[in-house]
């Protein structure tokens, strides 16, 4: 957001710089990303004078150039080439001396010493448009004979200088979408410097609406809210016979600065009371206004309007249309319609200032692709009671600028009228908060300052009633914030003190496992991605196993793509990989943390309504294209099962799940050609496979997926204790033997692992196989392991006897266990 230096200035008296200024705000929560000097005309007319010709002859090597002598207030005259047609003895002009820097052309240029044909030449007598005054080039600006020479032609021509504050506003500060509501924070702060420091305190200089008052009642306007949740508060007042034309220079440069672009006097005036107080307005032309009605109501479905960009908008239902008795004239608080604002033939001027829920606004907003300054402010929250404020500044500016009279009473409906909130705050419970104690005279000034009023007070609490403009401030840990926001988190000062607490911990802290998991994805090159939540009922319509009456919809949905909670974290990555691989990147690694929803519908809603709610957490991981790069010396390898259930396991082990203790059966969910459920204690832990083509073919993804999901919620109960044990490093070596197992097909490796887990005792480390044989020299049926067996003792060198005493059991329990052959 755009705030005005100079601008500010009007309702605070401080003589903070710019630079002090912006660093203040950013200290008391109004982030400055940027700051920037802001001339009415580009370089402010920097080494630009006034001179007088005093001679100007012919150019004796050019017939269209004139050699002149030009006064500038220096000790002696300058000797100026110069072009133009009109030049001529007597005249008073602009001159751009030596080191002065033009602005316009293609580059910005430097003025300097030269020589034209021959003849010096020690500046320039500037056109208008060569100042950036005006766009004419026929010659050189004449002025004035009574300017003295050397006089800045800044001076002169009144070049107005600012700072511009860009702010980067955070969606629960609606109080500060204004130029009043900033200096209100400003005042806070420099009240509490004054308060500490027993300095001064300044106040909040608000333009005087006093005079407000109906000339007349010619032009009354009816008005009528139907939907009374969705428009709150509408204040109307009628002013006639205004003059629309440009607006005064004054007016002009403050839009001008804050990047609106000045239009007329009517809309310039609107555009400065909302960049003023922060509440939008509209100004309608009254004479255009049916049966002297304003309707404010909702759209009929499919309601046709044209907006005031030309464009036919077909309405919904849920859309908050201002209308007279026939029509509709202006979508609430978004947009105005292209037939009922002002033009420069308006006449008479109706002015709205209303109230409009944020929901209401923002659906509308995001519905029709229009984002404007009115439905940014409306969306966050405006203040309710200043409505009645800005349309009496705004009628008295119409008066004052465009001429004219108020010709109606303010019509104000109000018919719910808002409270305040009112919030207790405890002071042990607030110190105890910011980390640091204070004087309580301290916390009451500061609340002062930010017009939260008390209303009851003692020495342990206080009572307070929160303005409306701040909406967003509703409870204790609010106003906290607010103090700190005053106060200054750069004024807390870290604790000399150690405080600490010792707890035991039956189960592993689920944000540390969940970072170190995301550490070790991240190490292995997968990025993370955040999806929404919300999704696209249709990606469910094909999968039997969902059923929809299961699904948690959207009662209001933003789009038919966002009318449902996700019931598997599937969908949204598979747009994601779509939508990388629509942009030619395919060698995909992706992971997620996040939620799905479930509606259990045979839970009575009366009995429990949290009960007919489930919310579960999960991890999907992602593999898509190549697993390793092409390189000189090997082709790029496709990604497989077996790498996706090699990340899997990987993820699980660094959780803290022993995967020895896992089981794998095929897997029964339907998006998978084929895939494993991975269980523990009859609990399905994870699900990983190959993505059947059908799901893939609904998002035109053209290459293999492999997904895996884990039940997170599941992982952390079956985490066990985190016991931290330390262990030596093993003075003695390791043995290692090899062993060829003859085995049936259908024995896994993990049968393996399993029967020497169980049999091998103590001195057994490890087990790693590193061959699997199948082919025409082995019984049909039958295939062979060549795996190792680690074998180390801590205490002691191990000897043959007792490697051959483990090897030899070994042995035994494969013959017994697997119908193992050794080979």
């Amino acid at each position: 957001m755009k705030i005005s230096y100079n601008w500010l200035k009007n309702y605070i008296n401080t003589d903070l710089e710019p630079e002090k200024m912006s660093q203040l705000l950013t200290d008391c929560g109004l982030e400055v990303e940027g700051l920037e000097k802001v001339e009415s005309v580009q370089g402010g007319l920097q080494g630009i004078v006034i001179g007088k010709v005093l001679t100007c002859e012919q150019h004796p090597n050019a017939d269209k150039l004139s050699v002149t002598t030009v006064d500038v207030g220096m000790e002696e005259p300058l000797h100026i080439v110069c072009g133009a047609p009109n030049v001529a003895a007597g005249q008073t002009v602009p001159v751009a001396t030596v080191g002065a820097v033009m602005y316009f052309g293609d580059e910005p240029f430097a003025i300097k010493k030269t020589k034209l044909r021959g003849e010096p030449s020690e500046g320039m007598i500037c056109a208008e448009d060569e100042l950036g005054l005006g766009t004419s080039h026929a010659g050189i600006m004449v002025l004035d004979d009574d300017i003295p020479a050397g006089t800045p032609a800044k001076d002169y021509f009144n070049i107005q200088e600012d700072y511009l504050f860009e702010i980067g506003l955070t969606p629960n500060r609606s109080d500060a979408t204004s130029h009043i509501g900033v200096a209100r924070d400003i005042k806070a702060v420099l009240n509490r410097y004054a308060f500490e420091n027993n300095g001064h305190k300044v106040g909040l200089s608000i333009p005087d609406v006093s005079a407000f008052g109906a000339d007349n009642n010619n032009r009354p306007v009816e008005i009528i809210i139907e939907d009374e949740l969705a428009c709150r508060r509408y204040t109307g007042v009628t002013v006639s016979n205004v003059k629309v034309e440009e607006s005064p220079e004054w007016l002009k440069n403050y839009l001008n600065t804050v990047g609106l672009r000045p239009i007329n006097n009517l809309v310039d005036i609107s555009n400065f009371v909302m960049m003023e107080t922060g509440q939008p307005l509209h100004f309608f032309d009254a004479d255009k206004i049916e049966g002297n009605k304003v309707i404010i109501r909702k759209a009929k479905e499919k309601e046709k309007f044209t907006t005031l960009d030309e464009i036919d908008r077909e309405l919904s239902s849920e859309d908050l249309m201002i209308c007279d008795s026939e029509k509709p004239m202006c979508i609430a608080g978004v947009f105005g319609g292209m037939h009922s604002g002002v033009t420069e033939n308006t006449k008479t001027v109706f002015i709205e200032s209303a109230w409009f829920d944020p929901p209401t606004i923002r659906k509308t907003a995001k519905r029709h692709g229009l984002q404007t300054d009115a439905s940014f402010r409306f969306e966050r929250g405006s203040d309710i009671e200043m409505t009645v404020y800005a349309l009496q500044r705004a009628a008295l500016l119409i008066k004052e600028i465009a001429g004219g009279e108020i010709s109606s009473d303010m019509n104000d409906v109000y018919p719910m009228p808002l409270a305040r909130n009112i919030v207790e705050i405890n002071y042990q419970r607030v110190f105890s908060l910011i980390g640091k104690t204070f004087s309580t005279e301290l916390v009451k000034e500061i609340l002062e300052s930010l017009d939260i009023k008390v209303l009851e007070e003692s020495n342990e609490e206080l009572k307070l009633e929160v303005p409306t403009a701040k909406v967003e401030v509703t409870r204790e840990a609010d106003i906290v914030e607010e103090i700190l926001r005053v106060y200054g988190y750069n004024n807390i000062e870290l604790s000399h003190e150690v405080r600490s607490a010792l707890s035991y911990m039956p189960k592993p802290n689920p944000e540390k496992v969940k970072n170190r998991v995301a550490d070790m994805l991240s190490a292995n090159g997968y990025n993370e991605i955040m999806n929404n939540s919300l999704t696209a009922e249709a990606y469910y319509e094909n999968t039997e196993s969902i059923q929809a009456e299961n699904h948690v919809k959207m009662l209001n949905p933003l789009s038919k793509e966002l009318n449902i909670l996700r019931r598997t974290l599937l969908f949204s990555g598979l747009e994601v990989i779509a939508y990388n691989q629509n942009r030619k990147i395919t060698d995909l690694k992706l992971y997620e943390f996040g939620k799905s929803y479930h509606f259990n519908n045979s839970v009575d809603k009366a009995e429990n309504v949290r009960q007919r709610y489930t919310e579960n957490s999960h991890l999907s991981i992602f593999l898509s294209g190549n697993i390793t790069g092409e390189s000189w010396y090997k082709e790029a390898q496709k990604v497989s099962f077996f790498d996706m259930k090699n990340h899997l396991f990987n993820v699980l082990h660094k959780a803290g799940i022993d995967t020895q203790n896992l089981k794998e059966v095929p897997t029964e969910q339907p998006w998978f050609a084929e895939g494993i459920d991975v269980k523990i204690k009859k609990k399905t832990i994870a699900t990983l496979g190959k993505l059947a083509k059908k799901y893939q073919k609904q998002f035109d993804i053209n290459q293999a997926v492999f997904y895996a999901e884990i039940d997170w919620d599941l992982l952390m109960n079956a985490i066990p204790k985190s016991d931290t044990t330390m262990t030596a490093v093993p003075k003695f070596p390791e043995v290692r033997r090899d062993l060829a197992l003859l085995v049936d097909k259908s024995v896994s490796f993990r049968d393996i692992t399993n029967v020497v887990k169980q049999n091998g005792g103590a001195l057994v480390k490890d087990v790693n196989l590193f061959d699997v044989y199948e082919g025409d020299k082995l019984e049909a049926g039958k295939k062979s392991y060549a795996i190792s067996v680690m074998l180390q003792d801590p205490e002691k060198t191990l000897t043959d006897k007792l490697i051959d005493k483990t090897m030899n059991k070994l042995i035994g329990a494969f013959e017994q266990k697997i119908g193992a052959a050794i080979r």
